[in-house]
């Protein structure tokens, strides 16, 4: 079935909040998809955001971002009044997120909200359904709040080293806390329930997205570190990352602590049956991360300040997948395959049966080469891009991109007259024998790098970008339509 899609994260999405949220224009950019020919909806990771902002360094694998909240739905609650939120200071250029003014604000709003709450049949139930790991991350948050948000590994041992007694007693102590920290959970996934039916109910499916690796300032690891490389003090014995690659001469240090598989691998990958399961219930499809990771991964002993001195080890293969078909069935999951590819993740990758990735832009090179990247070479069970968050913008990418690449890029392509090369490069897609083909809205709208969402291995400007609502056009929809119907990627006239 050949179907097509828009990468776009939610915080990208315009509202007077100073970052997007699941409220009124999350809806009106599905009505957008739908007049746009579209299917999917691709977003980046929703937890909680942690160090440099980045969704992909979370405090829990398992909440959601407090950010994403629409404060628009607290007022019609009674939790809080238009006049406070409209007066609260979210940063001045409606198309950048300014972090700290909306963290300090929004933060602020979500507290006063929580005065004004009363537990309900519904935040009960929610309560006992996301004990798993719900308690542990209100008390990891409560903790981080009384520790002026240090790390974890820098906390008092009793905490650190979870200590029974101690653990009551932080309990006790921050029982207030911990009742805000699960209150936002419940409004977060009561609003993202609400959006997702939305979508849903319109013909639009949501594919989501997971970091493999968890962050290392986060509950996820705190409350389980028998099942990760540290040591006897709590800290990582190995880190992740990946070598020297086309983004980084040094290779990207990512600083995770790695998977201690055996241990996972003794308890049935419990862990991990429980993150994709949750996974399955926020989404519809399910992109997973550096999935190369899964047979095998760069290690990097802790504490080196790049990733040059790693070393390949191997991951848990089809052993892991294997297990998830036989508790969980065949999970919609598309496989991030990207980088240092061996012949061995290729064949994880056919043995799993899930596609794998394509990107336009790593198909031209100043040596013309042949290459995967190419859309003449895109198996059907693939998903196909311009670009990734992880990519310069299209037109970015041509504009800094040497004379032979573009070159070739030209040749390849072969430009309608006038037209801009990033309509010339989705259009390219959408022909390729690839069952998805997915575009980033930056270059749908057709904007440079100034609108790039991520530089891999920086830190600081990067996961900011804002859409307007002039971006969302009628125009912009009649050109994705169009391409959606002449290709053959969209099933109906009108998906309503």
């Amino acid at each position: 079935m050949r179907s097509c899609g828009v990468l776009m994260h939610i915080t990208s999405l315009p509202s007077p909040y100073g970052i997007g949220t699941f409220g009124e224009q999350a809806e009106r950019f599905i009505d957008w998809l739908i007049q746009a020919g579209q299917e999917y909806w691709q977003v980046l990771p929703i937890g909680p955001t942690g160090y440099g902002d980045s969704p992909y360094q979370s405090f829990s694998t398992f909440a959601g971002n407090p950010l994403l909240i629409d404060l628009d739905e607290l007022v019609r609650d009674g939790l809080l009044t238009q006049t406070i939120c409209s007066e609260a200071d979210y940063g001045a250029d409606p198309t950048f997120v300014d972090y700290d003014k909306v963290a300090r604000s929004k933060m602020a709003l979500l507290k006063l909200a929580f005065s004004k709450f009363s537990e309900d049949e519904g935040y009960l139930a929610f309560t006992r359904k996301e004990a798993f790991w719900l308690d542990d991350y209100a008390l990891f948050m409560a903790l981080k709040e009384e520790n002026n948000n240090f790390s974890w590994t820098d906390w008092a041992d009793g905490v650190r080293l979870r200590s029974p007694e101690a653990l009551r007693e932080a309990s006790e102590k921050h029982a207030k806390g911990i009742g805000f920290w699960k209150f936002v959970q419940y409004i977060f996934y009561k609003q993202w329930d609400r959006l997702k039916n939305y979508a849903n109910n319109n013909g639009i499916k949501i594919i989501g997205d997971i970091p493999i690796y968890v962050a290392p300032d986060s509950s996820d690891i705190w409350a389980n570190t028998g099942l990760f490389e540290m040591d006897s003090e709590m800290r990582p014995k190995r880190v992740a990352g990946v070598p020297p690659d086309y983004f980084s001469a040094t290779g990207q240090l990512w600083g995770n602590p790695l998977y201690d598989w055996e241990a996972m691998k003794a308890d049935g990958y419990a862990w991990w049956l429980k993150r994709i399961e949750k996974a399955l219930t926020l989404y519809d499809v399910v992109r997973i991360d550096h999935f190369r990771a899964f047979d095998t991964f760069w290690a990097i002993p802790a504490g080196e300040p790049t990733a040059v001195n790693g070393k390949w080890e191997q991951g848990p293969g089809m052993d892991l997948w294997n297990t998830v078909k036989e508790k969980l069935g065949d999970a919609p999951i598309i496989a991030e395959d990207l980088g240092d590819i061996f012949d061995s993740v290729k064949e994880l990758l056919k043995e799993s049966g899930f596609p794998g990735m394509r990107v336009l832009q790593f198909g031209f090179n100043p040596e013309s080469s042949d290459n995967d990247h190419l859309p003449h070479n895109y198996p059907e069970n693939s998903v196909c891009y311009t670009g990734t968050h992880d990519n310069s913008t299209a037109l970015g990418w041509y504009k800094s991109a040497d004379s032979a690449s573009r070159a070739m890029c030209r040749r390849y392509l072969r430009p309608q007259l006038f037209e801009k090369i990033n309509r010339t490069m989705i259009r390219e897609l959408y022909k390729s024998r690839t069952g998805l083909a997915v575009v980033p809205m930056q270059d749908i709208i057709g904007l440079d790098d100034r609108a790039r969402m991520n530089i891999p291995s920086t830190l600081g400007g990067n996961w900011k970008w804002r859409a307007e609502k002039k971006h969302f056009s009628d125009k912009n929809a009649a050109f994705m339509r169009e391409l959606a119907e002449t290709y053959y990627r969209c099933g109906k006239k009108d998906n309503r």
